[in-house]
């Protein structure tokens, strides 16, 4: 018959030692061997984890070898702030937003790290030790399996991954219970549910560290997916927007071949006038598809340095004055202070000549466009309003969205496509900031973006 014979300390920290080291190792190669940059940044962050974990152990195991500072301060210290760094890396698989959650997970582990350290120096018992290490380890990993459970439209990976954390918690819980009503003076023993504890904690780490590889894999996979739909879609957008003007060019460069000798001077003048606004809509549109794809493939590079904003837009407005005298359209920079942002200069400066080239293109002669700036706490707001003809709402929802098709004429049928709104979008968000529109049809729009005055760290 089966008989289970308890672990002894040994084998316990042989399982933990070895399990976070092969975890370590798995980490590291797939983030350097099959990871984006973005996961990457992840999975360092679990690796880093696991690496504070088994640097935990390793000094634990030295008990009644190393001084107590060493073998239970600094080792609880590591082994909390090594859980704090693993739940960190869980919480970012989930949204961007729970990164408002990071320095509650920084607090309970500091929290923890301080009440263990005090009950040590106080003298405190064994248990009374193992009783809070554990309750600590608990409250680390309840935001992130509580933030796991909460996520709407979950995978099978999700939940793969919250049931191996959800039995996860329970049995540090169970842990703690059983620590609280069986007293015990060391901390290795060799009981039934000490082992069975320890085997079962090893393997969820394991099956957890899998999930979790899997759970990147899926949402890189995911993003993939994402980009070639969105590929495809803006593809297909300006093969059917060049469709239009370059038909437009052969017809009259045709008519300007064959009938040239019967055209009168003024009728060539037209004719060419047409050719030249025809080649500047293909010209723009291939623009923006070149900087879509380099968009895109990571080929233009965030480089971000100290800019006076008020001269950003000064210059921007200067490069736009004429489009505005031709329309008879009263351009005007209002500021009250000047504002530094640690900024990409080339990026911003495309948001602002694509936002001022809208304006324009939409106002009607004799016009208004206003364009302020203001401090915002720890952030500035540019807003570009016009008096001009306004965005029908059923236009406004489909506003920097690649899979919707944009098209509005301006005010002297100017053809526009939406699609140096979609190249703000982008250059914002590499920024950490946001982009919106207000508008009402009739009574003109206001662009707004704000962005962070300091650069955040990624």
């Amino acid at each position: 018959m089966f008989q289970f014979s308890p672990l002894d300390p040994k084998t316990v920290f042989l399982l933990y030692f070895w399990g976070n080291l092969f975890i370590c190792i798995l980490i590291f190669s797939y983030s350097f061997s099959y990871a984006t940059i973005e996961n990457r940044k992840k999975l360092k962050a679990f690796g880093y984890g696991k690496i504070l974990l088994t640097i935990g152990w390793v000094l634990i195991f030295l008990r009644n070898v190393a001084p107590d500072f060493l073998s239970v301060n600094l080792a609880n210290s590591i082994i909390l702030s090594g859980c704090c760094y693993e739940t960190i890396a869980i919480m970012s698989m989930i949204k961007t937003k729970t990164r408002r959650h990071y320095p509650l997970q920084i607090g309970i582990t500091i929290a923890a790290i301080v009440v263990f350290n005090v009950a040590t120096l106080l003298g405190s018992l064994m248990n009374t030790r193992i009783l809070i290490m554990s309750l600590s380890i608990f409250a680390i990993y309840l935001p992130p399996t509580i933030g796991y459970f909460k996520k709407k439209g979950n995978t099978f990976f999700r939940m793969f991954y919250l049931l191996c954390y959800a039995v996860f918690e329970i049995l540090i819980f169970m842990r703690a219970v059983y620590s609280y009503l069986n007293p015990q003076p060391y901390f290795f023993s060799r009981g039934t549910f000490d082992s069975l504890y320890s085997i079962s904690l090893f393997l969820l780490t394991l099956i957890g560290t899998v999930g979790f590889l899997l759970l990147v894999k899926e949402k890189q996979d995911l993003k993939i997916q994402k980009l070639l739909n969105d590929k495809n879609l803006f593809f297909s957008i300006i093969a059917h927007d060049l469709k239009g003007p370059l038909g437009s060019s052969v017809s009259l460069s045709e008519i300007l071949a064959q009938e040239i000798e019967e055209c009168s001077r003024e009728e060539i003048r037209e004719i060419t006038g047409m050719l030249h606004e025809s080649n500047k809509n293909i010209y723009k549109l291939l623009e923006n598809l070149l900087e879509w794809s380099r968009v895109q493939t990571g080929m233009i590079e965030y480089n971000p340095r100290k800019v006076l904003l008020n001269q950003l837009i000064e210059e921007n407005i200067a490069l736009n004055k004429n489009a505005a005298l031709n329309k008879n359209i009263d351009l005007r920079f209002d500021w009250t202070e000047i504002i530094e942002v640690e900024l990409d200069k080339d990026m911003i400066d495309t948001v602002l000549r694509n936002l001022l080239t809208n304006a324009i293109k939409f106002t009607d002669q004799q016009g208004e466009i206003r364009v302020t700036i203001e401090r915002i706490r720890q952030k500035a707001a540019v807003s570009i309003s016009d008096n001009g003809i306004g965005i029908p709402e059923n236009i406004q929802q489909k506003l920097f969205k690649i899979n919707e098709k944009v098209i509005q004429k301006g005010t002297e049928n100017e053809i526009g496509n939406g699609l140096g709104l979609l190249l703000c979008s982008e250059f914002v968000k590499k920024h950490q900031g946001e982009i919106w529109a207000e508008s009402e049809p009739g009574k003109g729009s206001t662009f707004k973006f704000i962005l962070p005055l300091e650069r955040i760290k990624r």
